[in-house]
């Protein structure tokens, strides 16, 4: 059961008000301009009694370096020792090691148990403030409010959404390559706090996450029956969607989260339909003898994604939300599956299979500017960051006992393997948490 967390935003601290810089970015992210040059930020240990500042501000740090935008320093260099992140610190000796930002705070108990986190955050060569907050929870939420705080510096400093509040539900896979048990997990964007959805006994397939609730749908083969599933995460609630005759196959949510999308195969061909999550009505959007599936909504809900072997073999076709005006958008060599589009409408991410290998990559929406952005052994299945920088997708290597997770951003330059305890597989990214 998710616990939430009970956030407060301060304008002002005791004894000094807020200063805000002029509203500009210290990074400027051009996802086509190659590697970006991170931003060197020293993040002190905050002040506390115990361990958890520095857990805190390790956690920072790590969110931050993982996005390939920050360059943490390393904290051996420091020559200042904050002593109360309440004063202005020495702005020459954190110049002097080249830290362009700095991030200082403090983390204490309120009298009702609940911890009090704050940071400032600081343009050491402008000589002040950037942004400054503090935030009050459960002391078992704290690397929460660590990512909540890193969230806060990405956006301060590039001027978009960060990603580190966030979740990912994905396959955990353990055992023999025979005998494999997949279940259904959860865990936070960095890998921690794994948690297991369902017991193991049936194969799960294909979670995605609701982008309006903390709801998640997936297939499940139980009875040997191919199911859809809804599953409310807060309490642990699963439902039918719906028991159709012949294979469901990749059910994914409409934008505003009232409708499923799916493809169901029927007399060996799948055709796309939807299903009203409330009349639990289904529309049939695509009527071709070919095998039409992975359907993806573009952000506003006006247009779908999926892929068809109509032309011979899969390729990505893109058509309205009524099933009108289906075409064809990829053309390169090999063929293309498990399209996704992005939050941000941009772009629509994909694997392809050419050469022996497959590749992740993404086009814009008409099909141009394809770009790879890594290629592999097996290489499958991506999934968007909600700010639309960042893909997470899922790895096989040759030989390799199973599938690992990793991350890459639009630059493709920075990729990072996403620890979990077991193999990992088809990984769906949460929206921001509330």
């Amino acid at each position: 059961m998710m616990k939430r967390i009970f956030i407060r935003l301060m304008i002002a601290f005791a004894g000094m008000a807020m200063s805000f810089a002029p509203a500009y970015a210290l990074v400027e992210i051009n996802i086509n301009r190659g590697n970006v040059e991170p931003l060197p930020i020293a993040v002190t240990d905050f002040m506390s009694g115990n361990e958890l500042g520095a857990q805190i501000s390790q956690v920072i740090a790590a969110d931050l370096q993982r996005s390939g935008l920050f360059a943490p320093v390393n904290k051996a260099a420091f020559i200042e020792k904050i002593s109360n992140p309440d004063q202005q610190p020495r702005f020459e000796d954190w110049k002097v090691i080249n830290a362009q930002a700095l991030v200082t705070g403090r983390v204490t108990r309120e009298s009702d148990g609940r911890l009090r986190a704050e940071f400032r955050l600081w343009d050491t060569f402008a000589g002040q403030q950037m942004t400054g907050q503090q935030f009050f929870t459960q002391p078992e939420n704290w690397r929460r409010v660590a990512h909540i705080i890193a969230d806060a510096i990405y956006e301060r400093v590039t001027g978009e959404k960060g990603y580190f509040d966030t979740r990912v539900v994905f396959v955990s896979e353990s055992g023999p390559k025979t005998a494999r048990q997949r279940q259904l997990a959860i865990m936070d964007q960095d890998g921690f706090n794994v948690r297991q959805l369902t017991n193991g006994k049936d194969i799960v397939l294909t979670p995605r996450f609701s982008p309006s609730r903390q709801e998640v749908t997936y297939m499940s083969f139980e009875g040997d029956q191919p199911r859809v599933y809804l599953l409310q995460l807060e309490t642990g609630q699963r439902e039918v969607v719906g028991n159709f005759p012949g294979m469901t196959f990749s059910p994914r949510f409409s934008p505003d989260g009232q409708k499923v999308i799916m493809s169901l195969q029927q007399e060996g061909n799948s055709n796309i339909y939807t299903m009203d999550l409330r009349s639990r009505t289904t529309t049939r959007l695509t009527s071709t003898a070919a095998i039409d599936t992975s359907p993806s909504y573009s952000p506003d809900g006006s247009r779908i994604v999926f892929e068809s072997d109509r032309g011979g073999r899969q390729q990505l076709y893109v058509m309205g939300a009524d099933g009108s005006g289906q075409t064809r958008i990829s053309f390169g060599d090999g063929s293309y599956s498990t399209p996704v589009w992005s939050p941000r409408g941009d772009l629509i991410a994909f694997t392809k299979q050419s050469g022996g290998k497959f590749s992740i990559g993404v086009m814009k929406p008409d099909g141009s500017g394809e770009r790879i952005l890594t290629t592999g052994f097996h290489n499958e299945g991506p999934t968007w960051a909600p700010n639309g920088r960042v893909l997470m997708f899922f790895r096989q290597n040759a030989g390799a006992g199973g599938p690992q997770l990793y991350s890459i951003d639009l630059t493709g330059y920075n990729e990072q393997l996403v620890k979990t305890p077991s193999y990992g597989s088809d990984p769906a990214w949460s929206p921001l948490l509330e």
